[in-house]
């Protein structure tokens, strides 16, 4: 069956990049049905950045993408903004330890007045380096976390977690930092999740699965919140990578069709944990063909 007209169809986390497809990136997902994107900053340059001015620049760039996709595309883009994690461990060499986690936590609080003006809706891509690193840069990155559930809590937003996997054990204990912080666990998502966890085993936080086939297939007896996303790079060398723009449309469009009742789990995702993540509804920028 064809996707109703009234159903959002939503990427929860993607990049975009002037270097890469950009726009027309954002017309292959509209083309497939999809009418929502939520739009991750990334680093557009080579270069470490070294001062919060140089995150401004890098929110802008995500700004002004998301306001090209809307006008050229004609689907609904979400701007989610932070200094990626790993960025510390970057800058830590150039500017020094303490010097790279006063730009980091700077920089987070510049995304929070973003949210507070409503140019964002999130803070992401925020969390740990997936790696090993030395001991003072890991308890800098715990510190720099410690700061983003504060910020995201004054400013009553979502934060969306980079993170190696986790399991079930590693899930309730980000929900209970969450809430250490004052900032429900519900808020939480986890960006990037490649293994269904059921919802009694992870603590409120919501899992952002990749929209690979079999775990879309598994996660749709899930009763929520959780999210599908591409986590699509924009980046011309890596074609494609993680998952094509175009595929949550075309995983949503698979369930639809397989089952009467798959439009109605679909709303999970699309509708419902909006909700309950990010506390308004997903409205349609415009009606969709059959």
């Amino acid at each position: 069956m064809p996707l109703p007209t009234d159903l959002p169809v939503v990427d929860h986390h993607c990049h975009l990049s002037p270097l890469g497809e950009g726009v027309a990136a954002a017309r292959r997902f509209a083309s497939a049905g999809g009418t929502h994107l939520f739009l991750a900053t990334q680093n557009y340059s080579n270069e470490v950045p070294r001062s919060v001015d140089d995150y401004r620049v890098q929110f802008e760039m995500t700004e002004a993408l998301a306001y090209k996709v809307r006008a050229e595309a004609g689907i609904e883009v979400y701007v989610v903004v932070s200094p990626y994690p790993v960025d510390l461990v970057a800058a830590a060499p150039l500017l020094g330890l303490t010097a790279a986690l006063e730009v980091h936590q700077g920089a987070l609080d510049l995304a929070g007045a973003w949210v507070r003006e409503h140019r964002a809706v999130a803070l992401g891509e925020v969390g740990f380096p997936h790696f090993d690193v030395p001991t003072d840069v890991r308890a800098a990155a715990d510190a720099a976390f410690d700061h983003v559930l504060s910020v995201a809590r004054d400013v009553d937003c979502p934060v969306v977690v980079h993170s190696a996997d986790l399991a079930p054990e590693q899930y309730r204990d980000l929900a209970a930092r969450a809430r250490r912080a004052g900032l429900p666990p519900h808020r939480v998502v986890k960006h990037y999740a490649r293994a269904r966890v059921p919802p009694e085993e992870r603590g409120g936080v919501a899992p952002s699965y990749l929209a690979r086939r079999d775990l879309v297939r598994d996660a749709m007896g899930d009763a929520g919140p959780w999210f599908l996303e591409t986590d699509f790079l924009d980046d011309p060398s890596r074609p494609g990578a993680v998952l094509d723009l175009a595929t949550v449309p075309r995983r949503a469009r698979a369930i639809a069709e397989a089952s009467p009742g798959g439009v109605e789990r679909l709303r999970v995702p699309f509708v419902d944990s909006v909700k309950t993540v990010y506390g308004w509804r997903p409205e349609m920028p415009v009606r969709r063909g059959g």
